[in-house]
């Protein structure tokens, strides 16, 4: 069977598909994923890296190294976070998604929170998902 989701960024110059169903549904609430967001926490899902296809705008996208192994990767035009991966270690053959750009409906059954003990002090995690770190 083959999934088609689709995503884009706020302006739509960049816009991308999935052929996979996303995995590890989490929500990061680490100092640089929220300065990266602007928000409490940031959503994310994973897919290998083969399973993303960039359909559009592939030229407006910019990369930021916020660690030695960690790439963050924007839209030049609107800014938008869009996502993140590793090169190296176990999982960099995979890519994760910002979950707020997606254009196709999806729904998770399993979710988590990660890096919670660094969460912004003024949010509560009043959800039943498990927490981790």
């Amino acid at each position: 069977m083959t999934h088609q989701y689709q995503g884009s960024c706020l302006c739509g110059a960049i816009r991308y598909q999935l052929s996979a169903p996303l995995k590890a549904v989490s929500h990061c609430h680490c100092s640089q994923c929220r300065k990266g967001h602007g928000a409490a926490f940031a959503s994310y899902a994973s897919v290998r890296r083969d399973d993303l296809q960039l359909l559009q705008g592939g030229e407006r996208l910019k990369s930021y190294a916020s660690s030695e192994s960690v790439a963050r990767q924007f839209c030049g035009d609107c800014g938008s976070s869009l996502f993140w991966s590793r090169s190296q270690g176990d999982h960099a053959d995979w890519i994760s998604i910002a979950l707020g750009i997606l254009d196709s409906p999806m729904t998770f059954d399993r979710q988590r929170h990660v890096e919670v003990a660094s969460k912004a002090p003024w949010y509560a995690i009043e959800d039943h998902w498990p927490q981790g770190r």
